[in-house]
């Protein structure tokens, strides 16, 4: 995965997020991480101390669950994502 460095990633997940309006909420402690909703409000729990990688993993598996259709991703997202569902099915 050369083509695009995973702090851009990320930057591009966080903003991938405020456009869905999905919370991402930046934690430390002993789990892995994943989406919940509270309050009809979405949000995907990553762990902060874990690799940057895990991190993009956690955020990958849960945007490859979404519906994205319909949202503009960009391209080098939209591979990672495609490629974690790849993974992961």
């Amino acid at each position: 995965m050369g083509k695009i460095k995973p702090e851009k990633l990320l930057t591009l997940f966080e903003e991938l997020a405020e456009k869905m309006e999905i919370h991402i909420v930046q934690g430390k402690g002993d789990f892995q991480g994943g989406m919940c909703s509270v309050n009809n409000e979405s949000y995907i729990v990553v762990n902060k101390i874990k690799p940057i990688d895990q991190r993009l993993g956690v955020l990958g598996r849960e945007f490859s669950k979404l519906n994205l259709r319909n949202v503009f991703v960009p391209p080098a997202l939209r591979a990672y994502i495609e490629e974690i569902q790849q993974n992961i099915f």
